[in-house]
């Protein structure tokens, strides 16, 4: 076992990140005054996961979309009761998510921290499949894939993904379709799992009342050690073009919903985390609710305060977004491509920039009071080889120069709008 503080001199801050005999890696974060504990148990596995082989295959596989969603929810059913009455009986609230390229099983608590613990590494490391219980839960996943379908919200984003990548795997449902849930069987569930559920490529994150030597102990009893198989998931190769430059649907609504998309190629880990940091703060500053641009278009009745903007980002995708509501929207579409060529040209307003640096600074920091969002935060570092402090100082040592250089990256016209129309009465 291995062990290292991890600190941080602008924060005065630390938490510790080990190396277990099993091959997992553990980050804790005591958090002195706090009463409740937090926890994730982790898979570097996602919805994206789809194309995979370990050290020895000849060939890469490709299994199902929306996988990955189907084997989070098949590890909450054991031979015995399921998971969610063990963690009951301790007091302890559980859940589980599924990502485009994380799995995570979770538990907070005030009590019974070694006890709940002890619950969260059984249950991830016994997986219990059989014939029946796995095509019992297809109709329950169709049900759930079929409620997304029918939310406007869920329709322009996946919409969007579809016309901005030919093939990345990101842009079909985590939950994936009707129709693939319906390939997945007890075999497929156990290969994946063995794949992807190695302790090799997962974390523990424990934040807030912790006690660090009664953690580990409870991890030295409970984690099977495992050997590391060398995986390899990869994204299938994307053309840097999009694939279609708009698509509309038609949906109930009030209002039509839009969200614009840029499409960026794919970056390293450390390059993805700076990048997000860098966009973040470029379209805050130039479209976000405190530019010039936002009073514009609100006072044009062009937008309303559903606008916002933001990155979409992970592991083998970047890119950033702007969505809201628009009675125009190719008006605003062309409109705020016309407002980063003008950025372009004019640079990028010193003021604001500074303004909106600050901002985003503060809210890096606002997640150091809470165990959850340590707790997660640390489980994002981790599965991008970096610490979670990195995101305070990528974002305190960001320049206008970086900025400047980001916005002069962006191609406006190498991007997307998704577009849900009103459906008038006799369409409804």
């Amino acid at each position: 076992m291995t062990r290292e503080i991890i600190k941080s001199a602008r924060l005065n801050e630390e938490y510790i990140r080990i190396k277990h005999d099993s091959g997992l890696t553990v980050c804790l974060y005591p958090m002195k005054g706090f009463s409740t504990t937090y926890a994730l148990f982790g898979a570097k596995y996602g919805s994206v996961d789809t194309t995979f082989k370990q050290r020895g295959d000849k060939n890469f596989v490709t299994v199902p979309a929306g996988i990955a969603h189907y084997l989070e929810h098949k590890l909450f059913e054991n031979e015995d009761s399921p998971v969610f009455d063990l963690f009951s009986k301790t007091g302890a609230s559980a859940n589980a998510f599924t990502s485009f390229d994380k799995t995570a099983y979770l538990f907070s608590c005030s009590q019974k921290t070694e006890e709940n613990l002890e619950i969260l590494l059984k249950f991830v490391q016994e997986p219990y499949f059989t014939d029946e219980n796995v095509q019992k839960e297809q109709g329950i996943i169709s049900q759930e894939i079929k409620m997304y379908n029918d939310d406007p919200e869920w329709c322009v984003f996946f919409n969007g993904l579809n016309a901005l990548y030919h093939n990345n795997p990101v842009r079909i449902d985590i939950a994936g379709t009707v129709e693939s849930i319906a390939e997945i069987n007890k075999e497929l569930l156990y290969r994946c799992y063995e794949t992807f559920y190695n302790l090799n490529n997962m974390c523990l994150c424990i934040a807030g009342n912790i006690n660090v030597d009664n953690a580990l102990a409870v991890c030295d009893k409970m984690l099977k050690p495992a050997a590391d198989k060398g995986l390899c998931a990869i994204v299938p190769d994307e053309p840097q073009e999009v694939k279609h430059k708009e698509t509309v649907n038609k949906m109930p609504c009030s209002i039509p919903l839009f969200m614009i998309l840029f499409k960026f190629p794919n970056f390293t880990k450390r390059e993805n985390i700076e990048n997000y940091i860098r966009y973040s703060i470029l379209f805050e500053t130039l479209l976000g609710s405190t530019s010039a641009f936002y009073n514009k278009m609100y006072k044009s009745g062009l937008i309303n305060d559903s606008f916002d903007v933001g990155v979409f980002n992970g592991r083998g995708f970047f890119a950033p977004i702007i969505q809201g509501e628009s009675n125009e929207p190719r008006k605003l579409y062309d409109e705020i491509k016309r407002a980063i060529l003008e950025a372009k040209d004019n640079g990028v307003p010193e003021i604001e920039f500074l303004n909106v640096k600050k901002k985003i600074y503060g809210q890096f920091l606002m997640m150091f009071g809470s165990a959850d969002a340590v707790a997660s935060g640390m489980l994002d570092a981790q599965f991008s080889d970096i610490s979670i402090y990195d995101m305070i100082d990528i974002t305190a040592q960001a320049t206008l120069e970086d900025i400047t250089l980001s916005l002069n990256k962006i191609d406006a016209e190498n991007s997307v709008i998704s577009i849900i129309e009103p459906l008038i009465p006799e369409e409804i």
